[in-house]
């Protein structure tokens, strides 16, 4: 259904003026960026926290993107499944901080420098368990979640909050 369309001073029917649309867009821009800012940020505060020596497992990397992808599987099945969130939550929260937080650049940059290094079995481990880890922390973390609010027992059975039955 469209609005009606006003009339003008002679009577004439005129459009309602346009909002251009980028500018509906400049919220969730901002949004991302500050959230962004904010997960670099973290990110860089773990890196001088817990530094990794040349040629060895990158492990603050590793943790990073794990515990960045276990936050989102958590979050996603909150605003998703039991909130009512603001509509610049996701953007913020889960494109920026936790896009800042983790980083597929480092991950990258760091098996090249383990590779550099002659460190070839590390980094091939690096790059094969980086992902895994990730998913896996995303796929337990919102299985953990749904389970947590859902009050039952594990194993108990029943149907999930979107009424799929389990496996």
């Amino acid at each position: 259904m469209t609005a009606p369309i006003p009339e003008g001073r002679d009577g004439a029917r005129t459009a309602a003026p346009v909002r251009p649309r980028w500018r509906a867009q400049v919220p969730v821009l901002a949004a991302v960026a500050a959230g962004g800012a904010a997960g670099a940020c973290a990110r860089y505060a773990a890196a001088l926290w817990w530094p990794t020596r040349t040629g060895g497992f990158p492990w603050t990397t590793f943790c990073v993107n794990v515990a960045g992808c276990a936050v989102i599987g958590a979050f996603m099945v909150l605003v998703t499944e039991v909130w009512t969130a603001h509509r610049l939550a996701r953007p913020f929260f889960a494109t920026g901080v936790l896009g800042g937080f983790t980083t597929f650049s480092t991950y990258a940059v760091d098996g090249r420098q383990l590779f550099a290094a002659d460190q070839a079995r590390t980094a091939l481990a690096y790059l094969a368990a980086t992902p895994l880890a990730a998913l896996t922390a995303v796929w337990a973390a919102a299985w953990a979640t749904r389970r947590l609010l859902k009050g039952a027992p594990t194993g108990t059975g029943g149907t999930d909050p979107r009424g799929a039955e389990p496996s």
